[in-house]
């Protein structure tokens, strides 16, 4: 991937938006507060909305001003949702698997087990009928979305112990996100959903046996390797992933219009951004965790079958289960039917 390519045109879009965006009025200047789901020192994510709130500032003259706030500090970091959704805050950093248990069916905007690449997955959301889906039911619940971030491909988990057979996950309680959490459950994991500020803890007091959480330079930071020296690859459950920038509807609506088009576009160019450092950063990160004593290991041929078997039974059980997962599964399994004759005559494996 070039890199420096990729921020050349980050930098030309931001500059687009710059001369659409003109000059701003004294009246058009606003506040809004940022409650967020990821503390500012998590690496490229917190490096992220910082880098986004910027950009905004910059962009706006100083007229359009966003105040971050840290996970826990307006409300729990989990529970940002229904705070924009009823305008007690104004927007938020955070995910769309961190409202998994409210919204099942939306969790296939923020990572699918078995996915696909952030390409084909940029294709289904802004071409493939994705987005539709998720303005719409976001919309119905008071709040505009945006895909904010790229998450490239995780870890699939931290360990005590090296996993030799899949019947060892049996009874482990462990922390896993989105719907990976239902695939392992199927393998009688008890899955628990923290915050990655909880997971550390969690794992050192016994809470939990195991843990996932992201690629190798966040879960560096968050210090995984000081306890558990088994570290699993792929990640199945996210080979990309996404996190978003949620904003009170009416408060998005009443925003200036050249407003509007910076979070949108500003967005955008986070997609690239993050999607560029996240792969530029994980070979020091291996490499550090490998000095501190922990084994990498990757799931077998055999193993990685299980778990793509098992979330196919989860995802036709879901599918059948609520009509709005059905929906947006059938939508997204269109998509992948379709493009599947590109990926294979167009792309190197």
């Amino acid at each position: 991937m070039n890199v420096p390519h990729i921020a050349r045109i980050g930098a030309g879009i931001l500059l687009s938006i710059v001369l659409a965006a003109g000059t701003v009025d004294a009246q058009d200047r606003v506040k809004m507060n940022l409650a967020s789901s990821y503390p500012s020192t998590l690496g490229v994510i917190g490096e992220n909305i910082q880098r986004l709130i910027e950009n905004i500032t910059i962009l706006s003259d100083g007229n359009f001003q966003i105040r971050f706030f840290e996970p826990n500090a307006l409300v729990p970091a989990l529970e940002v949702f229904d705070s924009v959704a009823l305008g007690a805050v104004d927007m938020s950093y955070t995910t769309t698997g961190f409202h998994a248990g409210k919204f099942p069916g939306l969790v296939f905007f923020s990572s699918v087990p078995f996915g696909p690449s952030v390409s084909e997955y940029l294709g289904w959301i802004h071409f493939g009928g994705g987005k539709q889906i998720y303005d719409r039911e976001y919309n119905k619940l008071g709040v505009q979305g945006f895909q904010c971030g790229v998450v490239v491909a995780e870890s699939s988990g931290w360990f005590r112990e090296e996993v030799v057979s899949l019947e060892q996950l049996k009874g482990l309680k462990m922390r896993f996100f989105g719907l990976g959490a239902r695939v392992m459950e199927r393998f009688g994991v008890s899955t628990q959903l923290l915050a990655g500020g909880d997971i550390y803890p969690a794992l050192e007091l016994g809470a939990i046996d195991a843990a996932e959480f992201s690629f190798p330079t966040l879960d560096r930071k968050l210090g995984f390797y000081h306890i558990a020296k088994h570290n699993y690859f792929p990640g199945w459950h996210q080979q990309a992933s996404f996190v978003e920038l949620i904003i009170n509807l009416e408060k998005f609506q009443a925003l200036p219009k050249s407003y509007r088009k910076m979070l949108e576009v500003a967005c955008g160019e986070s997609n690239m951004w993050m999607m560029a450092k996240g792969d530029a950063t994980q070979g020091p990160a291996i490499a550090f965790h490998k000095s501190e004593g922990v084994e990498i290991h990757k799931w077998t041929d055999e193993q990685i079958a299980a778990f793509r078997q098992a979330w196919e039974e989860v995802a036709e059980k879901a599918a059948d289960d609520s009509p709005l997962f059905g929906e947006v599964y059938r939508s997204y399994k269109a998509f992948r039917e379709a493009y599947a004759e590109w990926r294979d005559l167009g792309y190197l494996r």
